[in-house]
């Protein structure tokens, strides 16, 4: 079958939306399918699928689409139309896009369904944040165009339950990410990490904080928790990895230095390949009190590694990650997370056991065959919506 993928703009920098759609234009391809992608900017579509070749994803620029409605000129339409042809299905990416709905519209033209996946954008959370703006755009235009889709993709069941009430006479569609089980079939161990970190190479426990640094990952919570756990004497090293806007990071800092962590912190910048996979082997356990998060790539990482998560219902897949047997959900406040890390680091075998569950998990989860029958089931309309 042949899939048309449109996605504004691909920047890696801008985080989990393009891996997701990258990832899973990959997988599709790989499987033997024809996939398109579609984009005003796509920068960091790798550069083998510029080359068309067969096996891999096809990759066209389409320019001309704009403004609050998203209209397309007699230029994009074009575009448009040549990515259209042969097409089984289209898949739009994020609700707030407006050139989504001329889009959808001239593949239903077209006789082509449509699925659009919501990354989380529905979540109660994220609809707290400029909520005017958002319901008026649902209002005039956003619920008729979910409405009209033929699936609305949600990645986790509470993602769905949270969306679903914005286009409620919708079809859903609940299925996880596509999650590239390749770099973790060979782990790079700890020895990476410990030499470009030396305060890794200690016996205390090591609590890893990997994410965005930005106010709605909870980084302060964490520190504050930290701050409790040095004052009742346990030691420990604290490693807060990633990049963030500049005045954060030096607030984060400056909240390290307050709280009498500094001795005890490492701050690492931002960390991908092997080095990442090494931190998290480096880990005791991964904590994020994060406000709120869709699918959370660093989740399934953390797990594949072998290294225990601690999170919080702002998750959307915390149900699954708690099933799983290798993650704690607790409240987001510094006195839980600072109780339940004392629990965890104090308990070596328990960290073990999560850890071996998490990783099982995470193996049995996301097996490609299986990922990639989901989607095809759903673009060939074959799923029960929910």
């Amino acid at each position: 079958m042949k899939i048309v993928h449109y996605f504004a703009r691909f920047r890696l920098e801008d985080g989990g939306v393009v891996r997701a759609v990258l990832d899973l234009a990959g997988l599709m391809a790989a499987g033997g399918h024809e996939v398109e992608i579609v984009s005003l900017d796509p920068t960091d579509v790798p550069q083998a699928w510029r080359q068309d070749h067969p096996a891999l994803p096809k990759v066209t620029q389409i320019s001309g689409i704009g403004g609050p409605f998203g209209h397309m000129n007699a230029a994009a339409k074009s575009t448009w139309h040549q990515a259209l042809e042969n097409a089984d299905a289209v898949h739009l990416h994020t609700p707030w896009d407006p050139a989504n709905i001329s889009l959808a519209n001239e593949a239903r033209r077209n006789g082509i369904p449509s699925i659009v996946s919501i990354h989380g954008m529905l979540d109660d959370w994220s609809m707290q944040q400029r909520n005017l703006k958002k319901r008026l755009y649902l209002m005039l235009r956003g619920r008729r165009f979910l409405e009209e889709c033929n699936y609305v993709h949600a990645t986790a069941s509470k993602e769905h339950e949270q969306a679903s009430k914005w286009y409620p006479k919708g079809r859903g569609a609940v299925i996880p990410l596509v999650f590239d089980l390749a770099p973790y079939q060979q782990l790079p161990g700890v020895e990476l990490a410990q030499q470009q970190w030396p305060a890794l190479a200690t016996e205390d426990p090591v609590i890893l904080f990997l994410s965005r640094l930005h106010p709605k990952k909870g980084a302060e919570t964490l520190i504050a928790a930290a701050q409790k756990l040095k004052d009742r004497g346990t030691t420990f090293q604290l490693v807060l990895a990633g990049s963030g806007d500049a005045p954060y990071v030096a607030q984060i800092k400056q909240q390290v230095k307050d709280s009498g962590l500094s001795s005890c912190t490492t701050l690492t910048g931002h960390v991908s390949g092997a080095d990442k996979i090494s931190l998290y082997q480096s880990a005791d356990v991964m904590a994020l009190p994060t406000n709120q998060e869709n699918f959370g790539f660093i989740f399934p990482e953390s797990l594949a590694c072998g290294t225990p998560v601690m999170t919080t219902r702002g998750v959307d897949t915390w149900p699954e990650l708690e099933a799983s047997g290798g993650a704690m959900i607790v409240d987001r406040t510094p006195e839980a997370f600072a109780l339940k890390l004392q629990e965890l680091i104090e308990n070596q075998d328990q960290l073990v056991k999560m850890g071996n569950l998490g990783q099982q998990w995470v193996f049995d989860t996301f097996a490609s065959d299986s990922i990639l029958s989901q989607y095809v089931d759903m673009y060939e309309n074959r799923v029960e919506s929910c």
